[in-house]
């Protein structure tokens, strides 16, 4: 900027070599929203240049992470398939009925009795006695335990609590 200003008021001095200090302020004043706007420009093409890289970083980024998701969202589907076979051969240690087999399955995914009858379109006393009967044949205490018979061995081993 500095270098830009001394080298207009050098082509000035010798265009006009007998102007005054004041004629050489009124051109510093004159030319200064010039060089300003130059170096305003210069600045400005240097940040967009930068935001540019920012932003291909950033799509370069978001491209990976949905590689990583697609990836862990296929092995994840494995993982619950086998998770789905090992639950129906456990109820089929247990001999549960095909009705008992639907409502441990809906009780596992967190649905209450009166929401398991709702779904199974019988009556919530049906879904209760069924569930006693689930509990029953597994040598459950309950929804709680059926839920920990399932997820215990998923969950990894809190340090200091193995």
């Amino acid at each position: 900027m500095v270098l830009g200003i001394g080298l207009l008021l050098g082509i000035e001095l010798i265009e006009e070599p007998d102007t005054t200090a004041l004629g050489l302020l009124l051109e510093l004043i004159d030319i200064l929203p010039i060089v300003l706007t130059s170096v305003g420009v210069a600045l400005l093409f240097r940040v967009t240049q930068q935001q540019r890289e920012d932003n291909l970083k950033i799509l370069h980024d978001l491209e990976l992470a949905r590689v990583q998701g697609s990836r862990w969202r296929s092995d994840a589907r494995e993982h619950l398939k086998g998770l789905g076979e090992s639950i129906e051969m456990q109820f089929t240690r247990w001999n549960l009925t095909e009705a008992e087999r639907e409502v441990a399955l809906l009780l596992l995914k967190g649905l209450s009795n009166k929401e398991a009858a709702m779904v199974r379109s019988v009556s919530e006393r049906t879904v209760r006695e069924q569930a006693r009967s689930i509990y029953a044949k597994g040598g459950l205490t309950g929804r709680a335990a059926l839920s920990a018979f399932f997820l215990e061995d998923l969950l990894s081993p809190i340090e200091g609590l193995q």
